[in-house]
């Protein structure tokens, strides 16, 4: 599978997201990173429910890769518009019924992602492989942009993918935190699929947007 990008619009000009959502969306770029937080599960409050829900009447081309960073985020789906071509992540760690709320995304036509946060082991995927289509593995600390990568982040990755393969299931990667220009080939090498690239990498001052998608791209193909 080749590597795919998922800018995090959390990361963009906040004055400008629709120009920059537009500037994406005919760039050849597959999705569009849409991070939800509820101030309790995570220290911070980020982009609303009903923005999310509105960027799916701007986009063209990119699907929405939507990461719910909330206790009980099936609360959300509906403000959020969750439907086909959606990925959606939920936290192992902030869902009391995780089963039932994957199978609800499922219901609705997405797909149905898990993210585990740094301190959560690769293991706790087992009994839920075959309810899923990929899992994003965090490599900060959820809650806010530019913090550093956590130590063994690498390792953890690998760790993943090779549950994954392992398993015979055909799933999806994610990572997710400090995906920079330095450490995105290690990330790939280590098996993920899809990138979220944010502060450290597309969203810097004076960087041409445009380029910067075309050399990330190129580093994790």
């Amino acid at each position: 599978m080749r590597g795919m990008l998922s800018p995090s619009l959390m990361c963009a000009d906040v004055l400008n997201l629709q120009r920059d959502l537009t500037v994406l969306d005919k760039l050849d770029v597959d999705y569009i990173h849409l991070d939800f937080m509820d101030n309790h599960f995570v220290p911070n409050i980020t982009l609303d429910p009903d923005l999310i829900r509105k960027t799916k009447s701007v986009l063209r081309h990119m699907k929405r890769d939507i990461h719910i960073m909330a206790f009980e985020p099936e609360k959300y789906f509906d403000r959020m518009d969750i439907g086909a071509g959606d990925i959606v992540s939920v936290h192992y760690e902030a869902c009391e019924n995780l089963s039932d709320v994957l199978a609800e995304i499922r219901r609705r036509g997405a797909s149905p992602f898990i993210a585990i946060s740094p301190d959560t082991k690769p293991e706790v995927l087992t009994d839920y492989l075959d309810q899923i289509d990929g899992v994003l593995v965090m490599t900060v600390y959820p809650g806010f942009a530019g913090r550093p990568i956590v130590e063994g982040s690498f390792e953890k990755l690998a760790a993943v993918r090779k549950l994954i393969d392992d398993s015979g299931r055909k799933l999806i990667m994610e990572v997710d935190g400090h995906v920079s220009w330095d450490l995105c080939q290690r990330m790939r090498s280590c098996g993920a699929d899809i990138f979220v690239a944010g502060s450290s990498s597309l969203f810097q001052e004076g960087l041409d947007l445009s380029e910067a998608v075309a050399k990330m791209s190129e580093l994790v193909k």
